[in-house]
């Protein structure tokens, strides 16, 4: 490759991961930091934190830029699956086949757990394809860094679990969001993932995916358990503001969110 040819690369996917989609604008959006007392007395109040303590005793953070999406499904899947300790796939990838040479002979130092590594596979869009390699869309070939909507509920359907796709559209109603996505944080044993903008929430970067938490009634506001604490903190963040992160334009359609659970529960 060039140098021009380099450097359009690089300005390619520092555009593309740090743009908020075209509806998206900075904004200053009030937003409550996890360790704060507020913080506290929120989670203290909630009646809608069914999904907190799950998630976050199976809590997968990314360990790269572009794997928010399959960082939130590998904890979703684990709060899911994990207690069955069977049929678990194994990712061996933290410890090379040469280090094994040291183990006792037919033992396996490996758990069966999801994984970002492992979420993937020939059956949902590929590594390659989520760290940029060229699919179709629109009739031509373009990069399509990380997982849109639809692409994170197919890579969590191919594992068995059921996922409901809401886009936040134009002719979604807020009310009707705020409310389906509380009830779900008030069940046991079912999940919401938002894909949203982080500019519209006045954050650095473009579009994410993380799991919810905890909806608090008395300041109207969901709890982001952010999978990328590089970038920022869990924060609590008015319902209002989440629904408008969400109603922006992502790659062939607007941003949203998932309502995941297990037929096999």
């Amino acid at each position: 490759m060039t140098a021009h040819g380099k450097r359009f690369a690089a300005l390619l996917i520092a555009g593309l991961l740090a743009a908020p989609g075209a509806n998206a604008e900075q904004r200053s959006v009030p937003l409550v930091e996890w360790s704060s007392a507020d913080s506290v007395e929120r989670l203290s109040r909630s009646r809608h934190k069914a999904d907190f303590f799950p998630l976050s005793n199976h809590f997968v953070s990314q360990d790269n830029k572009i794997f928010c999406g399959p960082a939130s499904a590998a904890t979703v899947l684990n709060a899911l699956r994990l207690r069955r300790k069977q049929g678990l796939p194994q990712d061996t990838a933290s410890i090379a086949e040469s280090e094994r040479a040291w183990l006792p002979k037919g033992f396996s130092p490996f758990y069966g757990k999801y994984t970002p590594g492992n979420v993937l596979n020939e059956r949902t869009k590929r590594r390659v394809e989520v760290l940029g390699k060229p699919i179709e869309i629109g009739g031509r070939l373009r990069p399509d860094f990380g997982l849109q909507l639809r692409q994170l509920a197919q890579a969590l359907r191919v594992h068995g679990l059921r996922a409901v796709v809401r886009v936040v559209d134009d002719g979604a109603d807020a009310e009707t969001v705020r409310r389906e996505i509380a009830a779900n944080l008030a069940r046991r044993d079912d999940y919401v993932l938002v894909n949203y903008a982080r500019k519209a929430l006045g954050q650095p970067g473009g579009g994410h995916i993380s799991p919810l938490g905890a909806y608090d009634a008395r300041t109207d506001s969901f709890l982001i358990m952010d999978v990328n604490p590089n970038r920022a903190p869990w924060v609590w963040v008015r319902a209002a503001d989440l629904i408008a992160a969400m109603r922006t334009f992502d790659t062939v359609e607007n941003r949203g969110y998932l309502l995941v659970s297990d037929p096999q529960s």
